[in-house]
């Protein structure tokens, strides 16, 4: 393909990918394959001789559309919202036309300077504290992570780094191997999974500690198994504090949680993960939530949820990137370059991989084109179509909201047994008319009701309120 047929079936890409968002509403948004469907319609090997684009692209929706779930549908309320917008996909168009690989400031400049700018513009839309700025005077800044898990990850092992150092320090004759053993980190046990994996990942141990009635861990339980642990020669180093919990939107209690971490009372890297939630910060009717970030070393939330931007796009914060880079800097002299360690960061110091988008570019488009109060107008609409989801379920005395609706997600179940939401979950999901998860806290199961695609709207939410319904009145009335 040279650049003259490119441009024209990059034209024809863009008028399917824009008549596919426009019309996604019209399809199902579960599919209906079973595991190894695909296998079928493609041949054993790769063709030994190339194929036209015309024949590569007639198997679009051959092979591919019938086995994608649609996550930008309306009729999609699973998981969490993933976002998608044109000026995001733009960015991703010219991101992927570029193709630097930019782990150094050398490697591309405009790379790394705009992720700088664009971690404080996010930075001050939250109204983060000043010491998580590059701007702010001190030694913090963000990077963009792919995912909230690769940013708990970097987070704990640059907080088990840190620890480390200071206990060899303090005690020279500890071998590295003695303190990893005694390490200990905590989260609430609606904590995503992915820290736990984190700590398996670090070879950690990480305690879940029970939450409140309202989903939030709160100071009193965090401060009684630090000082158990102490008193069984552990050394609790890590905390991660989720405000915006996947099964329930629930929120730890950072006002609490904070001053136990902080250096002068127990030392412990405080980490706060808002995957979902974060997004919402912009809107200052919700940024009360996120009172006691000041007491955190580092913060996470994903800008490709609920803001817009495309996934991959995790945004991540550190107050001192040192304890960061000094986790996972390594200095071969094929990466070496007149710059480094001057004003502007390597980022492949503040992360896992070490080549990297530019991701940065679909970040910039999308603040530039939508603006901060188009933001929120987004935002304020999915929330608002969450508390009319409610309001329906409160309408009918056969259900109940098992918490209390704060953002986009409205946790509700059938009166009754755990069995019986799990058959009406596997009754809506089979019906394929729309499409929800399931979580189950303290032993209670119900069913997760996410607003997740941009274009959602009133009567998107009563359409699955009606299929709801209608599935619920053949479960109670068929023979027991």
């Amino acid at each position: 393909m040279d650049a003259q047929e490119f441009r024209a079936r990059g034209r024809e890409m863009v008028d399917y990918v824009a008549d596919y968002l426009e019309t996604i509403g019209t399809r199902t948004p579960l599919p209906s394959v079973l595991p190894g469907y695909l296998r079928e319609l493609i041949p054993d090997e790769a063709p030994l001789n190339g194929e036209s684009w015309e024949e590569v692209k007639k198997d679009i929706d051959r092979v591919i559309m019938p086995g994608v779930t649609h996550w930008h549908s309306p009729q999609f309320h699973a998981y969490f919202p993933t976002s998608s917008s044109y000026p995001a996909i733009l960015g991703d168009m010219l991101s992927d036309g570029i193709g630097c690989i930019g782990f150094t400031w050398v490697t591309s400049p405009a790379c790394t300077e705009l992720e700088v700018s664009m971690m404080d513009w996010l930075a001050k839309m939250l109204n983060l504290p000043q010491e998580f700025l590059f701007s702010g005077g001190g030694k913090g800044g963000g990077v963009i992570q792919g995912t909230a898990s690769e940013a708990t990850l970097v987070a704990l092992l640059s907080a088990r780094t840190t620890m480390i150092n200071k206990l060899k320090k303090d005690n020279p004759q500890m071998t590295q191997g003695q303190i990893v053993d005694k390490l200990v980190a905590y989260c609430s046990e609606e904590a995503h999974s992915s820290v736990v994996r984190a700590s398996l990942i670090g070879m950690v141990q990480m305690k879940s500690l029970p939450t409140d009635d309202k989903g939030s861990l709160r100071g009193s339980e965090l401060e009684s198994a630090i000082i158990k642990d102490k008193e069984q020669g552990l050394i609790p180093f890590f905390l991660c504090a989720t405000v915006g919990t996947t099964s329930t939107c629930g929120t730890d209690n950072l006002l609490e949680l904070g001053p136990i971490c902080e250096c002068n009372k127990h030392d412990i890297w405080m980490h706060v993960d808002a995957a979902y939630a974060g997004s919402a910060f912009i809107c200052p009717e919700f940024r009360p939530l996120l009172d006691g970030v000041e007491h955190s070393m580092s913060f996470n939330f994903n800008p490709h949820k609920w803001l817009q931007v495309t996934f991959d796009c995790s945004a991540l914060w550190v107050k001192d990137s040192g304890l960061v880079s000094g986790a996972f800097e390594l200095n071969p002299v094929y990466l070496n370059h007149d710059n480094q360690g001057q004003a502007m960061p390597d980022y492949r110091h503040w992360q896992i991989p070490l080549g990297r988008r530019f991701r940065s570019l679909k970040l910039w488009f999308v603040l530039r084109m939508f603006g901060v109060t188009g933001l929120q107008e987004q935002i304020r609409k999915d929330v608002s179509l969450a508390h009319q989801f409610e309001d329906l379920v409160k309408s009918d005395d056969r259900f109940e909201i098992v918490r209390p609706v704060t953002f986009g997600l409205v946790c509700f179940r059938l009166k009754g047994t755990n069995e019986i939401n799990e058959t009406l979950t596997k009754k809506i999901n089979d019906d394929r008319r729309i499409h929800l998860t399931p979580s189950k806290v303290k032993d209670t199961f119900f069913l997760r009701f996410a607003v997740c695609a941009t274009k959602t709207q009133v009567s998107d939410v009563k359409f699955a309120w009606t299929v709801i319904q209608e599935l619920t009145d053949s479960l109670l009335s068929s023979p027991k």
